[in-house]
């Protein structure tokens, strides 16, 4: 997908193949960290290690996602895995349940509940969500993404790949002061990837490069991270002392447990006889709610990134995540949502429909499981540039300018979500911004919905809009001004419903216009029920 965005799209799998495959390998190269990171991040204090999330538990929540989710997905570019957000709720429900075996039946139990949910059709509560708080929301991860990977891109690597918090869980840093100190401490040799790796990204998009038909199967990102692998192993032959080790932390670490049957009998399992502990089912309760609001705006944010426009089944994503959710915790994985880092790297990796997603999930276990040397050869710095300029495009400067420029409505909760996405949280974010955003809609109602022409003593009132008790006061005031011997109509055709409080105050005024000789001639009126009915009424 070139920058100007694709021509057409093909019909079938097979044609979209040659976007889909590459895309899939760079979502799999931007996934792996971040499924280690998350599984690294849910583990729960005061619990013994042999009991708490193994960091398999985050890749097999990312081969669910691909392998299971994504078939399923009522979207054709989102990518599902083991969410940021989801990992206070995950320690905090291994440390009340006394282990990740015991917890693994609340995820089971979660996915049941998203099943559930999406035969019921509760996909339609993606559909409150106004396109300002979906864009702020966009904005916000990208901001938080830049300033997340800064330090990893300079070589500072002490918070988890895959973080989204704007506070590092127990210390008293942020990410600005975090990039402070990446700077002071910042790693010559990661530094030259970082910059090389950015270089490559930014070469990639240039027209000379993007137009040509074998960069559709060579996309950029993946460009960039083999030279950041090369760059590596190049420092290691002619100058050691550069050489990025993953001992510092500065590599993608993946656990090496021998041979793939190894792996696999590795991995926990559920410890049912905690299904009778309410705790269980307060927590999956919990994950339920939280993942599928997660996935459902994940899902929302995606549509609006597609260059197709194509609008997603929102009631068959529930489904899709529930069984998701179901199996990983069968097989010992962490929590799944749709995640909007990954799913956006989808899309400006050019992937099209969901193989790309299944495409990643099949690299996933195909990988980790033959080759995990190979991978732990990745510099976290080359993954770093990947995500900043994803970041970038998810929060460039052309979109607030269009956002300021759409007026109030639309800028006033598009910039408090992104500011509370960024230095609080996601949801945080978007529901405060969902609150502005009815707001605003309010104010903005208040002041059109009644307009005013006068012409000596005519006077016209027309409702343009729905009217209620909020404006009550400027009715009051505009009946207010009426002279003595006026003739006055007021109109409501235009209105889909008029509140009791208005037809009452305009009842009062035609009652006391008669002691001022002034003519009222009103305009459907009373044919303005309220759309909600008691029975019988």
């Amino acid at each position: 997908m070139s920058e100007d965005g694709p021509d057409r799209l093909e019909s079938g799998v097979v044609s979209n193949l040659k976007y889909d495959l590459p895309a899939g390998l760079v979502v799999f190269l931007v996934a792996l960290p971040l499924c280690l990171g998350i599984a690294l991040a849910s583990r729960a204090s005061g619990i013994e290690d042999a009991n708490n999330v193994p960091l398999m538990a985050g890749i097999i929540a990312g081969v669910i996602g691909g392998l299971v989710v994504a078939p399923l997905s009522g979207s054709q570019l989102s990518v599902s895995g083991p969410a940021a957000g989801l990992t206070t709720l995950v320690a905090g429900g291994i440390a009340s349940l006394g282990g990740f075996e015991q917890f693994l039946p609340a995820i089971v139990i979660a996915g049941g509940m998203q099943i559930v949910a999406g035969l019921l059709r509760g996909g339609v509560i993606a559909n409150i969500f106004p396109v300002s708080v979906v864009e702020g929301m966009l904005a916000g991860i990208g901001i938080i993404l830049i300033l997340k990977q800064l330090p990893h891109a300079l070589g500072r690597d002490e918070d988890y790949e895959g973080s989204l918090d704007f506070w590092m869980a127990g210390h008293q840093d942020d990410a600005f002061s975090q990039i402070e100190a990446a700077i002071v401490t910042a790693s010559p040799s990661v530094v030259i990837v970082s910059v090389a790796c950015l270089i490559v990204l930014v070469v990639w998009k240039q027209p000379f490069i993007a137009n040509k038909s074998w960069s559709k199967i060579l996309p950029g990102p993946l460009v960039a991270v083999l030279l950041g692998v090369g760059l590596n192993e190049l420092f290691g032959l002619i100058a050691p002392t550069m050489q990025i080790l993953g001992t510092e932390g500065h590599m993608v670490q993946l656990p090496v447990l021998g041979s793939p049957m190894a792996t696999i009998k590795s991995l926990p399992s559920p410890d049912w006889s905690v299904m009778g502990n309410p705790k269980v089912w307060t927590v999956a309760a919990t994950i339920a709610a939280v993942a599928s609001l997660e996935s459902l705006l994940s899902v929302e944010a995606v549509d609006k990134l597609d260059p197709f426009r194509r609008t997603s089944n929102t009631n068959r994503e529930l489904l899709a995540q529930g069984a998701g959710n179901a199996l990983s915790g069968l097989i010992g994985g962490l929590p799944v949502t749709a995640v909007i880092v990954r799913s956006s790297t989808n899309v400006y990796s050019g992937g099209r429909t969901r193989m790309s997603a299944v495409f990643h999930g099949i690299l996933l276990v195909g990988l980790v499981l033959a080759v995990p040397f190979l991978l732990n050869r990745i510099p976290l710095a080359a993954l770093a540039a990947v995500l900043l300029t994803v970041g970038y495009k998810l929060s460039r400067y052309e979109l607030y300018k269009k956002m300021y420029k759409s007026g109030a409505d639309q800028f006033v909760p598009f910039i408090i979500t992104v500011l509370l996405t960024v230095f609080v949280d996601l949801l945080t974010g978007v529901m405060v911004g969902l609150v502005i955003g009815v707001v605003m809609v309010l104010i903005t109602n208040f002041q059109s919905a009644i307009s005013v022409v006068n012409d000596e003593n005519a006077w016209l009132i027309r409702f343009t809009a729905n009217v209620s008790f909020m404006n009550k006061t400027k009715l009051r005031n505009v009946l207010a001004k009426i002279p003595n011997g006026s003739e006055v109509v007021i109109d409501g055709v235009a209105a889909s419903h008029i509140d009791h409080d208005i037809l009452s105050i305009i009842e009062d005024f035609v009652e006391s216009a008669r002691f001022r000789d002034i003519t009222v001639q009103t305009r459907r009126l009373e044919s303005k029920d309220h759309p909600i009915r008691l029975p019988g009424a």
